[in-house]
């Protein structure tokens, strides 16, 4: 014989409730706006603003101000600097220097970001396919991306010198060249000399966002290309490229926001030199501040470099945005 069981009466309605939570009086509900209130989100976004106001706000309206204005040394004891509105921009874009510096600038940044996504893109298909010693070798070739900046360049200018360098001594000894390269005295040499070190520090970090995107890729797309008979090419082609686009643009990205702005390799192996043949607009900069002591036009271009990476910042922020809609998607 079947029972039927009694309706479960509901446990919350069961239990009476204080009279202090059924009617709160006027002191509790005063006491949780204050707790709840609009000021406690400001008071957590508070700590990351006064940073942002002190470590970026503050030194860019220093630049600002000093790049409309005749700031000189002894601007600083005086701290009188007339202004002088857009006149230190009008003179940079009529100043063959900083218009060669623009010029350098873009072709170490066009020439360094090739070959880092090229060759990048190159070994993480290669080490796509598990092997033997796959994991020591990709730990290896990160070694450039550890290194302190100025240890790789310093490595590099007593590699690429002329008389005791072991690129000239290797070159000569393979006969490939009848006699020593002066790659950090000639200025087109020394230009492919630093972008060739920029080249072998950015690497690592193309090969590690190509690899770990290769990793995510489903199998079963390239199984399935396979099957209908694309080869190796073809799947590259038509399958991983359009696949790792939205990490592609963001690596193109950062790497042009990082590549456009180098200082200190450049500085270390050449200084600028020999003849401007390096000089970029980060390193014009600092001669313009430090070694000119013309503190106004040197902020100006600081100020244009600026310009030119929150340009790229802003595609990045934007293709951020595109891949996290299509994973969404």
């Amino acid at each position: 014989m079947r029972h039927s069981r009694p309706p479960r009466e509901n446990s919350t309605l069961a239990v009476p409730l204080p009279e202090a939570l059924k009617t709160p009086d006027a002191s509790r509900v005063r006491q949780r706006n204050v707790l709840y209130g609009p000021w406690v989100p400001l008071g957590f976004v508070l700590p990351a603003l006064v940073y942002f106001a002190a470590m970026f706000g503050y030194p860019l309206y220093y630049s600002i101000s000093m790049s409309v204005r005749h700031f000189t040394v002894a601007s600083f004891l005086t701290g009188v600097a007339p202004y002088v509105g857009l006149r230190n921009y009008v003179d940079l874009f009529t100043d063959r220097l900083f218009l060669a510096a623009l010029g350098k600038t873009a072709i170490f940044t066009v020439f360094s970001i090739a070959g880092q996504m090229v060759i990048g893109m190159l070994l993480a298909l290669f080490f796509r396919r598990a092997f033997p010693f796959s994991s020591a070798m990709r730990a290896l070739l990160l070694a450039p991306w550890l290194l302190p900046i100025v240890v790789s360049a310093s490595v590099w200018r007593w590699m690429f010198a002329q008389d005791t360098g072991i690129i000239n001594y290797v070159l000569l000894s393979a006969g490939i060249v009848s006699e020593p390269v002066p790659w950090l005295i000639e200025p087109a040499y020394a230009l492919c000399a630093v972008i060739f070190t920029n080249i072998w520090i950015g690497i690592p970090f193309s090969m590690a966002v190509f690899h770990s995107g290769l990793q995510a890729l489903p199998k079963e797309i390239f199984e399935a290309a396979e099957i209908d008979g694309a080869n190796a090419w073809q799947r590259f082609r038509f399958v991983t490229l359009p696949l790792l686009k939205p990490l592609t643009a963001i690596v193109f990205i950062l790497s042009v926001t990082y590549t456009v702005k180098v200082f200190d390799l450049i500085f270390v192996m050449t200084g600028g030199g020999p003849a401007y043949g390096t000089e970029t607009l980060a390193i014009r900069s600092y001669q313009l501040s430090f070694r000119d002591l013309d503190f106004g036009h040197g902020a100006a271009v600081g100020n244009v470099l600026i310009l030119i990476s929150l340009c790229f910042a802003f595609f990045y922020i934007r293709s951020f945005k595109r891949s996290l809609i299509v994973e969404e998607g």
